[in-house]
């Protein structure tokens, strides 16, 4: 038996790579660091393996595992990478990668981005009042807010405003309070303000004023200062 090598078994574990991404990252706003995170869960999605850890990716890297997770956040944050769920056939959900935005960015004509630069500011104050990073997931969440249900980023940051004077500051409850404005057809932070004013003045005749978290450094936003 030959000792050759057998190039049908080589061929087997290759990934193909466009080359458009290799020529045209930069004009994406991708620096190397990224792109090879990217080429990473490329071939983790081509070998099944659809949700890659921070240090299973690190693993294949000069990258730690932490600069590896933010690294994953800002291809998040710059929507070129979603996290999205899905079902098997036993109906137990998984979470997984899809690096569909980058493609498409990558392979369609390039057009001006529909949501304004005060986008990534917002992902900032997200950040300054949780008092940490976000996680991918949150920062996801945030991006399906934008692009998925077409809300304002300044709604947006009005819902963060509320949840911040109701004392609740968590993703779960800032997306109540957004379809719950959109439910009410409030699209203006001046709809949104009104109505909070009149939650809040029902909630006072209800029951006694509950002490809330000091947010005057934060936001004074009932009172119109943006």
């Amino acid at each position: 038996m030959s000792n050759s090598i057998s190039y049908q078994q080589l061929l087997v574990g290759q990934v193909s790579i466009p080359i458009k991404l290799l020529s045209e990252f930069t004009s994406l706003g991708l620096d190397e660091k990224e792109v090879m995170v990217v080429l990473q869960i490329h071939r983790f999605i081509h070998e099944k393996k659809e949700f890659p850890t921070p240090f299973e990716i690190a693993a294949h890297l000069t990258l730690s595992e932490k600069e590896c997770a933010n690294t994953l956040r800002k291809l998040i944050q710059k929507d070129f990478l979603t996290i999205y769920q899905q079902q098997n056939e036993m109906n137990q959900l998984s979470e997984a990668y899809s690096l569909d935005p980058l493609w498409r960015k990558l392979f369609t004509e390039k057009k001006t981005p529909e949501n304004p630069p005060e986008d990534g500011s917002m992902f900032i104050l997200f950040e300054q009042e949780f008092g940490r990073p976000l996680s991918p997931f949150e920062i996801e969440t945030i991006n399906a807010w934008l692009d998925e249900d077409q809300i304002a980023p300044s709604l947006i940051k009005a819902g963060l405003r509320e949840s911040v004077l109701m004392g609740k500051l968590n993703f779960k409850y800032i997306d109540r309070i957004l379809r719950e404005w959109k439910k009410k057809g409030i699209h203006s932070v001046e709809q949104a303000r009104e109505a909070s004013k009149k939650f809040h003045h029902q909630q006072e005749k209800r029951q006694e004023p509950v002490k809330q978290r000091d947010t005057s450094f934060y936001y004074n936003w009932l009172e119109g200062e943006e």
